[in-house]
C-alpha cells in the first residue's frame, strides 16, 4: 500500500474521539468532498451511490468530528449544507427562507441530550415541560409548495438548500397536492413543505410495468420517486404513482397557531396530507416509547421511514433556538440503528498520518454490512486492541453505527484460533524507521520523523492544496504523491515554482506518463489563479496544529492582514504579556491554540517556507464586515448574569448579526453588555471608556422585545 493510501485509511480508521486535529482537519476535508459528491447522485441525479447507511454514518462521523473539534468546522461542512447544487434542465428557485437539514440521533442519550441542551440554551426551569411533536421520518424527496392568495403558484426541489429546481408543471400532477386551499384562512403567502414519497404498493406495481416494457427496475422508492418528480416531461410524472406528506413550511406572511402541533392541524385543514401517525409527545419518556413503537410497526407501513423527527412544538421556542450552521437547533431526527456483522479479522495494519500518528486498522475477510462491503475496521489505539484484546486471526463482531470504516465491537473469543498471539504494536514507524513515542496522556503514538518522513510530509502538501485551503485544481492526492516521489514538490512553495522549473525538468512534465500539453497548461493556470488567498484561507492552509477552518477565521477576523498577524504572533513569542493576552481574549481561543500558533511561528523551519511561500503569493486582508445590523463588524464582550436569555443564545444571535464576541475587554471592544454580577470585565471597559449598555438595550438593539 502507498504511503498516500495508508494516511488516508488512517485517518479514516480512527473514531472522532481518537483523532488529532490535524487528523480531524483531514478528516473533515475528505468527508465534505465525499458527501458532497452523493449528496450530487442523490439530489441532482437520483442515483445514489451508497447505501442510507453508509450516507447516514458518513454524516454521523463528520457530527462527532465536528463535536470534538468544533474550532474545525468548515465552511462547506456537510452540517453547513443542504443537498446538492440543482442540476440542469430546470428553472432554479431561490428559497426565501431556506430549506434545512436536521441534525441527527442515534441512541436514546442522543435524544435526552438534546432536549437537555434545548433547556440549557432557552434557560428553562427543569420543571417545565418541554413539548415535542413526533412524526416517522419519510424517506422522499423533500419539496417547497408556494401559494398566493390560496392558489399553487410554485414548486420547487430542496437543492442545495438556498436554490433549488423549480418542478411547479410536476408536481402539480401529484395527487396529494392541492392547487387551491381550503378554508379560505390560508396566508396570503404560504410556503408549504414536505415529502413526495412513493408507497410500497405502488412501488412494486410500478417496477412490474418498468419490467413488462424492457425498463431497469428501480432500486427503492425513494429513487423511484425522485426520480419521478425530476422528469423534463410532466406527463412522465403524471404517470407514476407519487404521494405527499406536509410537515412543515418556509415563507409565511402569517402564523396560524402558535405550535407546531397546530401548524400540523392547519395544514389538514388546508387540504393537504399530514402523516396520520404524528403525535404530541410530553415528555421525553413518551418521546421513546413513540419511536420503539414506529420502529416495530416499520416493515408494516405503506411506505418507507428510516427513524422519527421530533420538533419542540413551542413556536416561540423555536424562533429563539434559531440555527446552529444549517440545521435548527429546535428537531431532531432520531435514525433507526445500524447492522452489525460478523467477520475475520486477516492482518493488522499499522499506518502514519500528517502528524505522525500510528494508527492500526484491521484488515478484514470481506462482509456487507448494511448494504455496504467492507474489509478494513478501525481499531483506534494500541490501548484499544488491548483492552478488546484483538488478534489476527480473530472472528469480530463489526458495525457502522457511526463510522464509515466499521467499529469492531467485540471478539467472538470462543472462535479464537489457537495459534493466535497477542498483537505487538510497533515502537519504530512503518514509514521511516524513526523511533515512534507516545507522549504521556496521549492515546497515540507518534512517529518522531518529522520532516524526514514521507508520510507526514505529503500529507501536509495534501492538506494545503485540499478545497478550502489553496484549493488547486487538478493537483490532488495522486499527483502530489507522485510529484513529491519525484522531487517535484517538497514543499508548498514549489507549487507556485513548478512552472518555471519545468523547461530544466528532464523529461519535461508534458512528457510524463499521463501528462499532455493541454493538461499541464490546465495544472500551471490552477496554480497561477491561486496566487491570491484570503488570509483565514491561508492561515488554515499552513497546517497549524489546533488551527483548523473556524479558528483560522477567528484569527483573521480579529488582525485584518497577515503582517498583523505575523506581528502578533512573534510578539506573542514569550507567551505572555498584551500580544499573548490579546490571543486569549479571542471567544473560542485558549491557551492550547494560542501556544501552537505562536510556536509555529517561531520555528525557524517555518519562517523559512513562509518566507519562500509569500515570495509567490499575495495574502488578501480581510474586508470589513457590510453593516447589515447595528451591531455588524463590532467587538461584543458578555458580562455578568443575562437574566432573559443564556448567554450562549446571546453570543449566536451577536454572530448571526455579524459580530464578533470577544472574551475580554480591550481598547478594541465596542460594546459591553453588562448584567448584574459584572465586575471586572466592566471595570477595564469604564477605564478604557468603551460603551457599556445593560441587556435590555442589548435586546432593544438586537431588534428583540426586552419585556
Amino acid at each position: 500500500m502507498n504511503v498516500m493510501a495508508k494516511n488516508k485509511n488512517e485517518i479514516e480508521a480512527l473514531s472522532p474521539d481518537e483523532l488529532t486535529r490535524e487528523q480531524a482537519e483531514a478528516e473533515l476535508e475528505r468527508l465534505a468532498r465525499v458527501v458532497a459528491e452523493h449528496d450530487r447522485f442523490y439530489y441532482a441525479k437520483d442515483a445514489p451511490t451508497v447505501s442510507d447507511a453508509e450516507y447516514d454514518a458518513l454524516k454521523r462521523r463528520n457530527s462527532a468530528t465536528e463535536a470534538q473539534f468544533p474550532e474545525l468546522i468548515r465552511a462547506d461542512s456537510p452540517s453547513k449544507r443542504v443537498g446538492a447544487a440543482p442540476a440542469g434542465g430546470f428553472a432554479k428557485v431561490r428559497h426565501k427562507v431556506p430549506m434545512l437539514s436536521l441534525d441527527n440521533a442515534f441512541g436514546e442519550e442522543d435524544l435526552r441530550d438534546f432536549v437537555d441542551r434545548v433547556r440549557r440554551f432557552l434557560r428553562i426551569p427543569e420543571d417545565e415541560v418541554i413539548e415535542l411533536t413526533a412524526e416517522p421520518k419519510i424517506d422522499g424527496l423533500s419539496a417547497s409548495l408556494r401559494y398566493e392568495k390560496g392558489v399553487f403558484v410554485q414548486g420547487a426541489t430542496r437543492g442545495d438548500g438556498t436554490v433549488g429546481e423549480d418542478i411547479t408543471a410536476n408536481l402539480k400532477t401529484v395527487r396529494d397536492i392541492p392547487h387551491r386551499l381550503k378554508g379560505g384562512q390560508a396566508p396570503d403567502v404560504l410556503e408549504v413543505r414536505g415529502e413526495v414519497y412513493m408507497a410500497k404498493e405502488d412501488f412494486e406495481a410500478l417496477n412490474e410495468t418498468q419490467e413488462a416494457v424492457g425498463k431497469p427496475r428501480f432500486a427503492n422508492p425513494r429513487n423511484a420517486a425522485a426520480g419521478s418528480v425530476r422528469q423534463l416531461d410532466s406527463e412522465v410524472t403524471r404517470s407514476r404513482p407519487l404521494r405527499f406528506f406536509a410537515y412543515t413550511w418556509g415563507e409565511m406572511t402569517v402564523s396560524p397557531a402558535e405550535r407546531q402541533s397546530g401548524m400540523l392541524e392547519a395544514f389538514e385543514a388546508w387540504g393537504f396530507r399530514i402523516n396520520p401517525r404524528w403525535t404530541l409527545c410530553r415528555d421525553i419518556e413518551n418521546a421513546l416509547e413513540f419511536y420503539t413503537g414506529i420502529e416495530a410497526e416499520r416493515a408494516s407501513l405503506g411506505y418507507d421511514i428510516d427513524g422519527v423527527v421530533y420538533k419542540i412544538d413551542r413556536l416561540d421556542w423555536q424562533d429563539r433556538l434559531g440555527f446552529a450552521g444549517r440545521a435548527p437547533r429546535w428537531a431532531i431526527a432520531f435514525k433507526f440503528p445500524a447492522e452489525q456483522a460478523k467477520t475475520i479479522v486477516r492482518d493488522i495494519d499499522v499506518q502514519v498520518g500528517r502528524t505522525g500518528a500510528l494508527t492500526p486498522v484491521a484488515k478484514l475477510e470481506p462482509v456487507t454490512v448494511g448494504g455496504v462491503v467492507v474489509s478494513n475496521a478501525t481499531l483506534h489505539n494500541e490501548d484499544e486492541i488491548a483492552r478488546k484484546d484483538i488478534r489476527i486471526g480473530d472472528t469480530v463482531v463489526i458495525q457502522r453505527a457511526g463510522d464509515v470504516i466499521p467499529q469492531v465491537v467485540e471478539v467472538v473469543k470462543a472462535l479464537r484460533p489457537k495459534h493466535a498471539r497477542p498483537f505487538e504494536f510497533p515502537t519504530v514507524c512503518p514509514v521511516c524507521g524513526s523511533h515512534a513515542e507516545r507522549e504521556e496522556g496521549e492515546a497515540v503514538r507518534r512517529c518522531t520523523g518529522g520532516l524526514i518522513c514521507a508520510a507526514q510530509s505529503v500529507e501536509r502538501l495534501r492538506h494545503f492544496v485540499s478545497r478550502n485551503a489553496f484549493d488547486i485544481e487538478g493537483l490532488g492526492e495522486k499527483q502530489i504523491q507522485a510529484f513529491f516521489d519525484d522531487g517535484l514538490i517538497q514543499t508548498p512553495a514549489d507549487i507556485f515554482t513548478l512552472e518555471s522549473r519545468n523547461a530544466r525538468l528532464e523529461p519535461k512534465l508534458e512528457e510524463r506518463e499521463g501528462w499532455g500539453r493541454q493538461s499541464v497548461e490546465n495544472l500551471f493556470a490552477a496554480i497561477n489563479a491561486r496566487r491570491d488567498i484570503p488570509l483565514d484561507r491561508f492561515l488554515y492552509a499552513l497546517g497549524i496544529r489546533h488551527v483548523g477552518e473556524r479558528n483560522a477565521r477567528l484569527f483573521a477576523r480579529t488582525y485584518l492582514d497577515f503582517a498583523a498577524l505575523q506581528h502578533a504572533m512573534e510578539t506573542a513569542s514569550d507567551h505572555s504579556g498584551h500580544a499573548y493576552d490579546e490571543q486569549l481574549s479571542i471567544d473560542g481561543i485558549g491557551p492550547k491554540v494560542a501556544d501552537a500558533i505562536v510556536a509555529f511561528f517561531a520555528e525557524p523551519k517555518n519562517k523559512e517556507a513562509r518566507r519562500a511561500l509569500l515570495e509567490q503569493v499575495e495574502v488578501r486582508p480581510v474586508e470589513a464586515p457590510a453593516a447589515t445590523s447595528a451591531i455588524a463588524g463590532k467587538a461584543i464582550v458578555f458580562t455578568g448574569t443575562l437574566e432573559k436569555m443564556t448567554r450562549n443564545e446571546a453570543k449566536a444571535r451577536a454572530e448571526s448579526l455579524g459580530a464578533r464576541v470577544s472574551g475580554s475587554v480591550s481598547a478594541k471592544t465596542d460594546i459591553v453588555v453588562a448584567g448584574p454580577g459584572a465586575g471586572s470585565k466592566r471595570k477595564q471597559a469604564e477605564t478604557l471608556g468603551v460603551t457599556i449598555i445593560d441587556e435590555d438595550a442589548w435586546l432593544e438593539m438586537i431588534g428583540r422585545n426586552p419585556g
